[in-house]
């Protein structure tokens, strides 16, 4: 491996018309580094000129990083000075790097849009006025069973994060276990307009026990945490969006129950 930097510094030289760049990652018969992949494609996006060096074996690899005294590979050199990995890349290049601890909205909000879709999708397949009242109880349905399923993909981890505002699970642990499906349920009922007399008194239940812990956590309290709205891994602040989903499984229910008369 001794010979690995100066190829690194001749495979710049190559073509001195264009930019270049050598990368070095791991194209094992068993595994492929997705960040290597991404690494050369932003360098030849960037009109680089990559020379691809590929590490075949652990022992090649483990050689590598001990030659360069780094952790991780892929590592990328950059007219024969060494830039580092995938985030180091993107600095380098001056995009945005991602921080897998920032809080976002963005899984929330994901979720409202696909549902609002669902719901006009709906409406055209069943020859429905687009944007009608009937257009919101799907899209406030459809959104509803869309968080629980996220809640129910780790149930266990969802009421552990839940514990930390919701009133009612901080009495009653169980309440958190439950919430998901009670959620999903309300959610389909309303969305095939069957069993009112079940579906409006569920979601005004946890709807309105979710609004006011939110309220109380957030703009009383003053606490800064994470919703558990999207699962128990998100990193979505708790706060507006959230209480949101509440406030609409409540307006939904009171919505239905006064169409009911």
């Amino acid at each position: 491996m001794g010979g690995i930097h100066s190829i690194a510094k001749d495979a710049v030289m190559t073509d001195p018309t264009r930019k270049s760049a050598a990368i070095y990652r791991m194209v094992m018969p068993g595994h492929i580094c997705p960040y290597g992949v991404k690494a050369r494609w932003l360098l030849k996006r960037h009109g680089y000129q990559v020379d691809d060096h590929w590490l075949k074996t652990r022992a090649e690899t483990d050689a590598f990083k001990a030659e360069y005294d780094v952790k991780t590979t892929p590592q990328i050199f950059v007219d024969g000075q060494r830039i580092g990995g995938h985030d180091d890349l993107r600095r380098f290049l001056g995009l945005k790097v991602r921080d897998p601890k920032a809080t976002s909205y963005v899984p929330v909000l994901a979720v409202f849009a696909v549902a609002a879709l669902l719901a006009l999708t709906i409406d055209w397949l069943t020859a429905m006025p687009l944007l009608s009242m009937m257009t919101l109880e799907r899209f406030v349905a459809i959104a509803m069973a869309l968080l629980a399923m996220l809640k129910l993909q780790d149930v266990d981890r969802f009421a552990t994060m839940f514990l930390n505002y919701d009133l009612l699970a901080r009495r009653l642990p169980p309440y958190g276990l439950a919430y998901p499906f009670l959620e999903l349920g309300a959610g389909l009922l309303m969305l095939a307009r069957t069993l009112d007399w079940l579906s409006i008194p569920v979601a005004l239940f946890i709807g309105g026990i979710g609004a006011v812990s939110v309220f109380k956590a957030v703009y009383i309290e003053k606490r800064e945490l994470k919703c558990a709205c999207v699962g128990g891994g998100s990193n979505v602040p708790l706060g507006f969006v959230s209480l949101t989903e509440n406030v609409m499984m409540v307006a939904m229910a009171l919505w239905m129950l006064q169409s009911i008369h």
